[in-house]
């Protein structure tokens, strides 16, 4: 059960109450909240009509107010991202959109810009995106006493500096990204795609300039042999995916309270596949603490469901720079897509089917792939499987040199509908009768809410008996109810109920925990910020802070900055410039740092080539990062 850590006996030196850890799950739409609910997360995070980070994922008032209200009996939070860069003539639309969403029962947003901390508007809680790019612990001190209450870490952050981060920001949860895409760039502080296509991932239109084929060149245009031996024409800036599910543990001890799942773009089978493990294994966390954590939202999931977080989308998995063994392997340098698992190699090629030479069954329906001689992924549909005989539709692309080895990303698991699960708040009753011959029917659940009703009418001994076993089968049936039955408690002994008034009796019991779950629900309301009116005295901002209008301006200049330059997207600059900031380093990758031996193995200076740009790398060696600099395209930005 998710929540028994609740009920462990406590020992004097355990503390007064359990900290709450949170599993934060991305939804697409509705379909997709519902079942990261229905399989474990305690918040969901989504996009609203508008400003969010991910334009292909925006959802109506209605479609929120939805998902509000099948959140909120489990104690589950709704955030809506509202992440993007606001433009000046979008001001009074982002504020009634603000007003809409704290009157329909949303518990935060999830915000970049910081014109949010001093607009007019409804109380409503404000979360830190990682746009808003907390790189250092006095980053997030600031944003925790601007008014931020949750600050999303960078996702490069160790755990020796999330410990710095609680240190620092104590007064604010910290929010860690543990499962999904990684972005290459330190998040907010990328200007690759305004530069070269004016699609700004700070306006959710990210182009994913690191998901491209590069060459790797020297400064004379000419290509670099990668010392790997590889071709030095690969996909050079994409990255594998993060997977923690190992270390969640080590973060809720250095200060992470919420465990953020990415995937604002994924259907509903990955949501729920992702969701479940990571859920199952927080359940372990909290069992596993001694009384220190409880989970942050109520239920216990009913389902047979089997999560395998290799049989979903990835591009590999890295716990990128948790800890010191994570800073090489980084990049899924072959493809930007999912290659899949190994499964065998091909023997012969005839037309339209290949023999095969693998381990377990193929199916009919299994998606498989292989590189081909360009070194490109390709892959088929198996239309029929005969053995070690698979056959394709016609006009598939199949491999056609013997030995090429080949993955499977897909099985019929993919096409299948979606998985079921339910997700119950038990319940204990206790069955008496009053003197005067009225029966009580009490109810506490898990989530520490109690309830009585009493009947009208008396009740008396009879030598028509109903029987323990069936007053307990028919206050049971719960099965249109969010609630489950673990126990009753049955002191009536000979009195006769007539299960029409029992069936009354449990059905304004459970309304009654209704209501005082509704009752109870108190939104946590925004911060009233303390940060001292010289915080930035002296300073300048250039365009790296992402200011595109007057408020956000205002922020800066009111707390003493002496210069804010406009936004990448509202005034690109003209040259060359720093469009992307990585603690992801090619030359350390490929065993070429310049500070270690294998320096020479590569020329000093690097570029990455491709039709939509060339891009110039530059090593910081003393921070132990790359930068990226490109030439803006000024007449594709907007």
């Amino acid at each position: 059960m998710p929540h028994a850590v609740r009920h462990l006996k406590r020992s004097n030196d355990m503390p007064e109450s359990p900290r709450p850890l949170e599993l934060l799950a991305p939804a697409r739409t509705p379909v997709e909240a519902r079942q990261a609910i229905l399989f474990g997360a305690d918040a969901v995070y989504i996009g609203g009509p508008a400003f969010g980070a991910r334009s292909a994922a925006c959802n109506t008032v209605e479609d929120i107010r939805s998902v509000v209200e099948f959140a909120r009996p489990f104690g589950v939070k709704v955030y809506v991202t509202l992440n993007t860069i606001i433009y000046e003539s979008e001001l009074k639309e982002v504020r009634k959109l603000v007003d809409t969403l704290y009157n329909i029962g949303v518990d935060a947003l999830i915000v970049q810009d910081m014109a949010l901390l001093s607009m007019d508007t409804a109380p409503i809680d404000l979360h830190a995106s990682t746009q808003t790019d907390a790189r250092t612990p006095e980053k997030a001190a600031m944003l925790s006493r601007a008014g931020f209450s949750q600050i999303v870490l960078p996702r490069e952050a160790s755990l020796d500096e999330i410990i710095q981060y609680a240190k620092a920001a104590p007064d604010a949860s910290l929010e860690v990204f543990v499962h999904g895409a990684l972005c290459v760039s330190y998040s907010g502080d990328c200007h690759a795609g305004a530069a070269l296509t004016g699609r700004s991932a700070n306006r959710g239109e990210c182009p994913q300039i690191c998901r491209l084929k590069y060459t790797l060149e020297d400064a004379d245009g000419h290509p670099v042999a990668a010392p790997d031996g590889n071709s030095s024409t690969r996909y050079w800036l994409s990255l594998a995916d993060m997977k923690r599910i190992d270390y969640l543990a080590e973060l809720a001890d250095a200060g992470a309270s919420s465990f953020k799942i990415e995937g604002r773009l994924k259907d509903a089978n990955y949501v729920l596949n992702v969701t479940r493990a990571y859920s199952q294994a927080l359940d372990r966390v909290v069992a596993e603490s001694d009384g220190r954590y409880c989970r942050a939202s109520f239920g216990r999931v009913i389902s047979d469901y089997r999560p395998d977080l290799e049989a979903t989308f990835n591009r590999g998995y890295t716990p990128y720079f948790l800890n010191a063994g994570a800073r090489t392997g980084l990049g899924s340098w072959n493809s930007p897509k999912w290659v899949g698992r190994p499964v065998g190699r091909m023997v012969a090629a005839g037309r339209n089917f290949i023999d095969v030479d693998v381990s377990g069954a193929i199916k009919n329906g299994d998606g498989l792939t292989f590189f081909d001689a360009d070194g490109e992924l390709a892959g088929f549909r198996v239309n029929r499987a005969e053995g070690r005989r698979l056959f394709a539709a016609p006009g598939s692309r199949l491999p056609s040199k013997p030995g090429t080895q080949l993955y499977r990303n897909a099985t019929a698991r993919d096409d299948a509908p979606l998985a079921t699960a339910r997700r119950v708040i038990d319940v204990s009753m206790i069955l008496s009768r009053l003197p005067d011959g009225r029966v009580t029917l009490s109810a506490t659940d898990s989530r520490g809410l109690s309830a009585e009703v009493v009947s009208d009418t008396p009740f008396t001994d009879s030598p028509k008996t109903s029987p323990l076993a069936h007053r307990h089968e028919t206050l049971s049936r719960l099965g249109n109810t969010i609630y489950s039955l673990i126990s009753l408690d049955d002191t009536l002994d000979d009195v006769f109920i007539p299960a029409k008034a029992l069936t009354e009796l449990r059905r304004r019991v459970l309304e009654r925990l209704d209501t005082l779950a509704r009752d109870r629900f108190k939104p946590r309301l925004r911060r009233k910020g303390s940060l001292a009116s010289d915080a930035f005295r002296g300073m300048t901002f250039d365009y790296h802070a992402n200011v595109a209008n007057s408020m956000a301006r205002s922020f800066y200049t009111i707390h003493g900055a002496s210069r804010v330059d406009p936004a990448f997207e509202t005034a690109p600059p003209a040259g060359h410039h720093r469009v992307m900031t990585t603690r992801y380093c090619l030359r350390r990758e490929l065993g070429a740092c310049l500070r270690g031996p294998g320096a020479s193995r590569l020329p000093a200076q690097l570029f990455l080539s491709a039709p939509i740009g060339r891009l110039r790398l530059r090593f910081d060696c003393d921070a132990c990062r790359m930068e990226v600099y490109a030439k803006t395209n000024s007449n594709k930005n907007k």
